[in-house]
């Protein structure tokens, strides 16, 4: 059984919990581990639409366990950061659309797992950083998503300074989506994933495949990629109800296919 992770699923939405709350939910490689095997189980899963990452207990996640990074050889470290970059890559090749459900602090890696995430909701009092750079050890790996989500200017600063952004800052920055008062943190985040999962999977499926592989493409390339994705998803069987049903003025009935 897993030990770090809690999952639950309810109405096309699963609900992966950090459930290490003694260590601010650290990204251990344990919990990683953890988290790349569920991921086997939530990839399989069409009847699960959308998925909620949250943290148990006071904070989001503080980042990667520090004590696995002192008096370790070459070997352990590259399995720590190998294990973190493989989750953060399947956290976006997952057809299911993430979304991170931000309280207390995200630092560090647990900053980096929110800027992997597809959408984030976050708590007014939430704060959000890399501040790797006043241990002596800079946050490259989490650079990577967050420069991406932020754009460089923005995120250098951080990376740089290591200074710990508002909730308000990170949606300005369009590191979250969308910042609610606490208590409605929980209710918010899992409106937003029902309104997600109200969608066909198969189609969520195919419109995340096809934006996280143009993104990165040139306009040209970009326009010619996505047509030829649009035209093949003319001829699912969710694409054909999806139309009926519209010119019908009825309500689809999605068979993931």
């Amino acid at each position: 059984m897993p030990e770090h992770v809690f999952y639950e699923k309810a109405d096309g939405v699963g609900t992966i919990t950090l459930n290490q709350p003694e260590k601010r939910n650290a990204l251990s490689l344990g919990l990683l581990k953890e988290m790349d095997a569920l991921f086997n189980e939530i990839e399989a899963d069409r009847q699960t639409r959308a998925v909620i990452i949250r943290g148990a207990g006071k904070v989001f996640s503080a980042g990667h366990d520090i004590s696995e990074m002192v008096n370790g050889d070459v070997g352990a470290y590259n399995e720590i950061f190998r294990t973190c970059s493989g989750v953060m890559g399947r956290i976006q090749s997952l057809p299911q659309p993430f979304i991170a459900q931000v309280h207390g602090i995200a630092t560090a890696a647990g900053c980096q797992l929110v800027a992997a995430c597809d959408l984030a909701v976050a708590e007014e009092g939430a704060l959000f950083g890399t501040p790797g750079v006043k241990i002596g050890v800079f946050c490259s790996t989490p650079a990577v998503a967050l420069v991406r989500a932020v754009g460089r200017k923005r995120a250098l600063e951080m990376l740089f300074t290591g200074r710990l952004i508002t909730a308000r800052e990170a949606e300005q920055y369009g590191l979250i989506n969308r910042v609610v008062p606490a208590e409605r943190l929980e209710a918010e985040t899992r409106a937003m994933a029902e309104k997600v999962a109200e969608a066909s999977g198969l189609t969520l499926g195919i419109g995340k495949g096809a934006f996280y592989s143009q993104v990165n493409m040139d306009d040209a390339h970009a326009y010619e990629f996505c047509s030829r994705v649009m035209v093949n998803n003319l001829f699912a069987e969710d694409a054909d109800e999806g139309l009926k049903a519209f010119l019908e003025k009825r309500k689809p009935v999605w068979k993931g296919r």
